[in-house]
Parts: structure tokens; sequence; C-alpha cells
């Protein structure tokens, strides 16, 4: 980049190179050049007029290559918020979506009380669990996952924060909690299909493969939820589960076979179907 550029030039630079690799380039550039400046968004807008020193416009650079790269902003930042929380994201957890907080509108909605056990399968950076217990304070959320790495991104997320009634348990979807039941349970399990090209864009790449993918089959996280969480749910207890766009169907003949009751879908902002929910009992 030219030097003696001020931040509005500096920022439409970086938005020209993300253009061909990114659909939100500008706010990508900018996000990165509040980064390299160390200072904010607002500031950025407030003050186009500033002229960046050397060393900003070279860490401007650095970051921009990685974006134009396809390394997701959320990685380079280190941070995603969701919700109403600011977490930390590694490439050891995947980054956590708008559209994964109707999971958790749904959750507060179907249980206004004050106290319930609340159980969060495959949790990640622990963003379900912690916007849950954010909300209800009285909860006592468990949250399970089979990474060590994705656990301790999750346990620094709840210290952050000063979540500490929520607790973080190693294994595999229902593995660490022997005979346990809750009165709701929440999973976005893995759901692309291994074959799918979804899975081939630069972003996703970056991203972990089993947090996103279970396999040829797309419905095999799913499906091993659905039939193993009766045992683990309290009568009345309610499964939700976000899935794919095109998955709704299908998942919900799964729930109704299991012996589940009251399944139905939920669309998204965009209209789509993204998660279902069941009662047991």
């Amino acid at each position: 980049m030219t030097t003696n550029l001020t931040t509005s030039e500096l920022l439409s630079a970086g938005t020209a190179q993300l253009a061909a690799a990114s659909d939100s380039a500008h706010l990508d550039a900018e996000v990165l050049l509040a980064l390299a400046l160390g200072t904010s968004r607002a500031r950025l807008k407030s003050h186009p007029e500033g002229v960046p020193d050397a060393a900003a416009r070279t860490r401007f650079e650095a970051l921009i290559a990685r974006r134009a790269a396809g390394e997701p902003v959320a990685y380079i930042v280190g941070f995603k918020d969701f919700w109403t929380l600011r977490l930390a994201v590694t490439p050891a957890v995947l980054i956590p979506r708008p559209e994964t907080e109707l999971l958790v509108e749904r959750a507060l909605a179907l249980r206004p009380e004050a106290t319930a056990r609340v159980l969060d399968l495959g949790t990640g950076s622990g963003a379900i669990a912690l916007a849950l217990a954010s909300e209800r304070p009285q909860w006592h959320v468990t949250a399970t996952d089979v990474s060590a790495d994705a656990l301790a991104v999750a346990r620094a997320n709840a210290a952050s924060h000063s979540l500490s009634r929520v607790e973080f348990l190693q294994g595999n979807w229902f593995e660490p909690l022997g005979g346990r039941r809750f009165d709701l349970i929440v999973s976005n399990p893995p759901y692309i299909g291994a074959d799918e090209s979804e899975l081939t864009t630069a972003e996703l790449r970056r991203e972990p493969r089993a947090a996103l993918s279970p396999g040829v089959d797309s419905l095999e996280s799913l499906r091993a939820i659905i039939r193993a969480a009766p045992p683990h749910l309290e009568h009345g207890g309610w499964l939700l589960l976000e899935h794919g766009s095109t998955q709704a169907a299908d998942v919900a003949r799964e729930l109704v076979v299991r012996g589940f009751r009251h399944v139905r879908s939920q669309r998204d902002l965009a209209g789509r179907e993204r998660m279902t929910e069941a009662r047991w009992g």
C-alpha cells in the first residue's frame, strides 16, 4: 500500500483487496483496520482524515493478507460476539453464528422458570451454555465436548464473564453424564455431509472439521443425540436441536419415531427452518 494514506484511504484499499475473498469486504477491512490501529470502528468513521504511521500500516497489511487467504475474521481478532457476550474463539472451536441465537431464544421461552437443569451437547466455545447462564443465573448448566482444546476455550469464556455455575465435562455427547437427567437439552451438532461443497469454502476449511461434519451421513450426530436423549430428560423436558435449513423434516421424523411429542421446527430471521424442538413425555 502507498505511504501517507489516510485512514479512509487505507480502508478503501483494504476493502478492494478483500473484494474477491469476502462477501463482507468493507466490514472485514474496517474491523481489521481498527485492530491494527488499536482503536474502535467508531473512531475510524469519526476521524477518516488521520494518517496512520508506518507500523500501523504494516500491521494492517499483514491482517488483510491473512483475511485474503481465507482466515476468518473471528480467528484473526480472537473473539466473536454472540448473544450479549464477547467470546474468545480459536481454531479449536467453531465460530458462533447469529442463527444459533434462535436456539437460545427458544430455550428461554420453553423454560421460563427461574431454576432448571440444562445440558449443552458439543459446547465448543461455550456460546449456547454461557448465553443461557447469563440470562438465567439460577440455572445449573452442564456443557460437554469431546475436545479438550474446545473445553479450555469454553472454560476461559465462562471465567471472563464470571459464569461460575456452568459445569464443563469432556466426552462424546452423553458419555460423561452417567444417569443424570435434565429439564432442557440443547445442541448445535455437526450436520454438514462430508461430500457437501459447503465444506470446501475458504472459511469453513479453517474451522474444526469435526464440529462441522459428522461424516458422509449429515444426520449421524443429530440421530445419535435424538436416540440417546430420552433417558437424560425429565418428564416434560425439551430437546432443542439446530440443523441445516433443509433437514427439518428428517429431524422431525426421527424425533417422532423415537417417541417425542410436540415436535415443531422454528425459522430463523431469514425464514429458514434452522432448529427443531420436541418434548419428552
